[in-house]
């Protein structure tokens, strides 16, 4: 009896062996690969690059010193530029808190579409989740030209270029967030009658908004960025007072750091106050339930 149990000690410590060494082989292969490719793209890009990247690196941080030095300088007009930013910034924030409700509505409703056991076509499934991936694959940027090339320059375009790409990206996490709901409550409420609306309001929605919001919160934060690098394409808000401002050069360096400034403070602002919010969803009613 001992030798046997030893026996199947040993031979599952040789399974064990083996398949660390083959898990340690395929990591190694796709570093090599990912190394490959990183030389690779690195040598197209230096060499259709205009100046060289290397040559240009003693340069890099040339910029930023000639912005600190020029504002620095002027630095008695910066609470006076950062209050003529602030109705840009105003837009900034309106953009993406339009561009985050209106993307999470459309993700809750893919999210149900595409989540096995909610979704009332289940052979539907697939066609929502590719959908979703589609609206996820696509940037921000690309949607925000497309969209100023017809609508014209403004905060319209970067909302909705923003807001499709956030129902591809909360949807993907709204539908794992569903996959994890307990089913129960959804089969007493559709034994006594419910219809598919009802149990997802009812039985669904309760179990997983807190999990919901801490994305979408986390997505208001990213969406602030996102809005403000549209900006750069004419999509208005604060990017686009940050491009008029470097564009001008020398001069008007100040107003570009004042804008820097501004952005910094509001983004650390929004990052601050999200995660408070989403560690009291995550942890508040755990240690509620344990007091």
């Amino acid at each position: 009896m001992a030798d046997t149990t030893a026996a199947s000690l040993d031979a599952t410590r040789a399974n064990y062996v083996a398949l660390t060494r083959q898990r340690r082989l395929y990591g190694g292969i796709m570093l090599l690969v990912f190394v490959l490719l990183m030389a690779s793209g690195f040598g197209i890009a230096n060499d259709r690059n205009a100046g060289g990247f290397l040559p240009g690196l003693p340069q890099m941080f040339d910029f930023p010193a000639e912005v600190i030095a020029e504002a620095w300088t002027k630095r008695a007009n910066l609470p006076g530029h950062i209050a003529k930013a602030l109705p840009a910034l105003i837009e900034t924030l309106n953009i993406a808190a339009i561009a985050t409700i209106s993307g999470a509505l459309g993700a809750i409703l893919l999210s149900m579409l595409a989540t096995q056991g909610l979704a009332p076509w289940p052979r539907l499934i697939p066609v929502f989740r590719r959908i979703m991936d589609l609206m996820r694959a696509i940037p921000e940027i690309v949607i925000a030209l497309v969209l100023i090339f017809v609508l014209g320059g403004g905060p319209v375009p970067a909302a909705i270029a923003i807001g499709f790409h956030t129902v591809g990206a909360l949807g993907k996490l709204f539908s794992e967030v569903n996959e994890n709901a307990d089913l129960k409550p959804l089969e007493g409420l559709s034994s006594v009658g419910a219809t598919w609306g009802q149990r997802m309001m009812l039985g669904l929605v309760p179990q997983v908004a807190p999990n919901w919001f801490s994305y979408a919160l986390l997505r208001f934060e990213i969406n602030i960025r996102a809005s403000a690098i549209l900006g750069f394409v004419g999509a208005g808000g604060i990017g686009y007072e940050l491009k008029n401002a470097i564009s001008w050069g020398q001069g008007k360096f100040d107003e570009a750091a004042a804008v820097f400034i501004l952005l910094f403070l509001t983004i650390v602002v929004f990052d601050q106050m999200s995660s408070y919010i989403r560690n009291h969803l995550t942890y508040g009613s755990v240690k509620g339930a344990r007091k």
